[in-house]
């Protein structure tokens, strides 16, 4: 017996089975209840656990080899670098936060101002390191053969790795208090930068390495000089 047919719900066009053959859209479209919400939640908190803990233990053992991979097709199992650099920037601004509020009500160090802009502007704060580090990196490695994009997607992986190194730097602030976190931050960034961009390009490796170095300085002293002279000069407690 043939299956009838179904007038999609997306596009209008009739046809039969599962999915639409010209919009994808399910045919058989069922009535949104409890139990299919709780689905969706589910499956989308369990798909992006597995994602981001794929792609961060790729980010540790392969770093700069994950991201070429990455770029040249092998995309099923990696949390989007989109999401992942905005998981990881989210989760730096809920951290350094937290602790700076422990910090100034506990033990009489932090910065209120600090805070505030923890609280209120990092994550868009965040959002101009994309294209500045992406235009940075394009500079240093403008004959290697990759677009602008393709760093793009390089340094928001990268830097999400960089958010994750700085949230662990200003946990020592719980121990010492007034300790200066980016004594610790830029030189371990440096290193993992240095190995992510040997992995990535290709030629002279001395050369890759001093630029990589040389790229990852100035992006952590520029974009930390701008928010020092942000919570100086604009936020206020």
């Amino acid at each position: 017996m043939e299956a009838s047919s179904i007038i999609c719900k997306s596009c209008g066009l009739q046809g039969t089975g599962k999915y639409c053959t010209n919009c994808s859209q399910v045919l058989n479209v069922r009535r949104i209840s409890f139990k299919s919400l709780m689905h969706e939640v589910a499956h989308f908190f369990t798909h992006m656990d597995k994602g981001i803990r794929y792609t961060l233990k790729e980010l540790i053992i392969h770093p700069g080899g994950m991201q070429l991979k990455y770029i040249q097709g092998d995309r099923i199992n990696h949390q989007k670098p989109f999401s992942m650099y905005f998981v990881s920037a989210t989760a730096l601004g809920l951290v350094l936060y937290w602790i700076n509020v422990l910090l100034v009500n506990y033990y009489h160090a932090g910065s209120a101002n600090e805070g505030s802009f923890f609280h209120q502007s990092m994550v868009a704060f965040l959002l101009l390191a994309i294209p500045f580090s992406a235009v940075i990196t394009y500079l240093f490695f403008f004959s290697s053969g990759f677009n602008l994009s393709e760093l793009g997607v390089l340094q928001l992986y990268t830097f999400s790795m960089f958010f994750l190194i700085i949230i662990a730097a200003n946990l020592t602030k719980l121990i010492w208090h007034n300790f200066e976190t980016r004594y610790i931050e830029l030189p371990v960034i440096l290193i993992y930068n240095a190995f992510t961009f040997d992995n990535f390009f290709k030629g002279k490796r001395w050369l890759i390495l001093l630029k990589g170095t040389l790229c990852a300085a100035i992006l952590f002293l520029s974009l930390a000089f701008l928010q020092d002279f942000i919570v100086e000069n604009y936020i206020h407690h």
